[in-house]
């Protein structure tokens, strides 16, 4: 008995062990740590920790975050996304204004990096790159082969401003590598790629997208066109994907009187804010038409919808894509970004014009372009369905909500030449590999014709079109003589206009292929019968039921 007298002690000592222990191994393997999950907003969190604490294998938890923000942030809507850090400085850059480099551009063919331009007073020029010239080593180090890409070639040559690269290149006609020494410098970025007059009266302004310095560019643009007689004004916003919302706030500002509404903002957590005119623009009064395509998206639709609202200009061509989101981008740590949605844009008649879309179907999102072509809408102005609520410009013009801004004037594609050999030959990217090797194998030639008219001359009686076709069979698409000859025109202007790409500029590639422009000449024409300012639509005539 004296032996058994702490048993009973013993036993409840044990149990308390238990459950003890038994608690222990509930919370670190079962049941509970499920609740600790399920508590809020630390659910993803804990998830991770758990992974980290207790997956079978080990794991890199930072790539796991990395494949799963875009994700997340794709269940909210088609443009709040994630850039790493080296996509969101390439971002940064294209809409700055400059990066620093060395100042070529460059394509990549047959596993070499070739310079197709040289940038006017860039580092590479004052070092003595040419157009044409062959990157085969980068810093004493062999850089050719299958592994060269566009973003290894990019991080070689971008870097810190006033840093050296030094380059070997082979030269046409020479077997040896020459080396040059490049000190990095600013390398502009326009946005504005091409300026010229049109006709006497007439000026053309493309605008590529919406950057830091797209406002200052307009004005020396505008300042330049009215030296040289500038009466009538073309706004090419065509396959411009938008940019800084305060760009384009600028630039309608310079076309509108005083106090007009220009664009507003709202979010559930963002206050409503108005943009309004000035009055301070100095072409308020100039006949303005704006042309756009289904490629032009949010701040180019800003601009095209505050002008159209306002009854300032006549929008012509064809739907815009339809992005009414503004984002905010928020920077991480590691320089990463997310560019999350925080509010909606509504034009002066208070239409949102973003396009319906389902929150996680971001291929339903994208593949809307393609439907619109497959249903005729390129084709046919009849093939525009409106399904969003109708408003009104200032003078009483219907406009619709949703779906992009609908132009004034539809000007259909024009399809009378295109033949599926074209098709073919336009997806391929031959025309591309042929223009280079031509500009690259007669460089020497094409640069006696410094003109644009002094090159399209000689260009034509080189028979392009023939040797192309040549040059397309023995890469392989069969040459097809009845839908050549149909094509013919479009292969010529398509081939010339590239080979003046690589030649010249592209301001000067957009000026020729702008001479049989269809949208272009449709906005010539408008502005020639003074029909810029768009008319307040014809009252409805009512029927006179008096009895005679």
């Amino acid at each position: 008995m004296k032996n058994n007298r702490f048993y009973p002690l013993v036993m409840a000592l044990c149990i308390v062990a238990g459950i003890l222990i038994g608690a222990f191994y509930a919370n670190h393997f079962g049941g509970n740590r499920l609740n600790i999950i399920g508590s809020g907003n630390n659910k993803l969190t804990n998830l991770l920790r758990i992974i980290e604490d207790q997956y079978v294998d080990t794991t890199d938890i930072d790539s796991i975050v990395e494949a799963a923000i875009p994700q997340i942030l794709a269940e909210l809507d088609p443009h709040s996304v994630y850039f790493t850090a080296d996509k969101a400085e390439a971002e940064t850059e294209a809409l700055h204004g400059s990066f620093s480099g060395v100042g070529v551009e460059f394509t990549i063919r047959e596993d070499t990096v070739r310079v197709e331009n040289v940038v006017p007073n860039g580092p590479a020029e004052h070092a003595g790159i040419l157009a044409g010239d062959k990157i085969v080593t980068v810093d004493g180090k062999p850089f050719t082969g299958k592994e060269i890409t566009n973003e290894e070639a990019m991080k070689r040559l971008k870097g810190p401003k006033d840093t050296k690269v030094k380059i070997g290149v082979l030269r046409y006609g020479s077997k040896e590598v020459k080396q040059f020494v490049i000190t990095r410098g600013e390398i502009p970025q326009k946005s504005i790629t091409a300026v010229y007059m049109i006709d006497d009266a007439t000026g053309y302004i493309r605008i590529k997208n919406f950057g830091e310095t797209t406002y200052a560019e307009l004005l020396i643009a505008l300042a330049t066109l009215s030296e040289s007689g500038l009466e009538n004004l073309i706004l090419d916003l065509r396959e411009n994907g938008g940019g800084y919302l305060q760009s384009a706030v600028q630039i309608a500002n310079e076309f509108l009187p005083k106090n007009k509404l220009i664009v507003y903002t709202q979010g559930r957590r963002s206050k409503r804010q108005d943009y309004r005119s000035d009055g301070h623009g100095s072409y308020q009064h100039i006949p303005l038409v704006v042309m756009i395509n289904e490629a032009s998206a949010s701040s180019a639709e800003i601009l095209a919808g505050a002008l159209q609202d306002n009854d300032r200009a006549t929008i012509i061509g064809r739907r815009s894509f339809g992005k009414g989101l503004v984002q905010q981008e928020i920077a991480f740590p590691d320089k990463s970004r997310v560019r999350l949605t925080v509010a909606r844009y509504y034009t002066p008649s208070g239409r949102c014009i973003q396009k319906p879309y389902v929150a996680g179907d971001e291929d339903s999102y994208v593949q809307d372009i393609v439907n619109r072509y497959t249903n005729g809408e390129f084709f046919s102005e009849d093939s525009i369905k409106h399904t969003g609520k109708a408003f009104f410009t200032s003078n009483g013009r219907t406009v619709y909500e949703g779906g992009g801004i609908t132009p004034d004037i539809f000007v259909a594609e024009d399809t009378t030449d295109v033949t599926s050999y074209y098709k073919q030959i336009a997806m391929s990217g031959l025309v591309l590999q042929y223009a280079y090797s031509y500009t690259d194998a007669n460089r020497h030639i094409l640069k006696n014709y410094p003109t644009l008219k002094e090159l399209k001359a000689y260009l034509s009686r080189q028979g392009l079109v023939e040797e192309f076709a040549a040059y397309a069979e023995e890469h392989g698409v069969k040459r097809r003589n009845v839908m050549i000859r149909k094509s013919y025109s479009l292969l010529d202007r398509y081939v010339k206009s590239r080979i003046i790409y690589n030649m010249l500029s592209e301001s000067a590639w957009t000026e020729y292929v702008n001479e049989d422009d269809e949208v272009v000449a449709k906005a010539k024409e408008i502005l020639a019968a003074g029909e810029a300012f768009p008319k307040p639509p014809a009252p409805d005539v009512e029927e006179d039921e008096s009895e005679e």
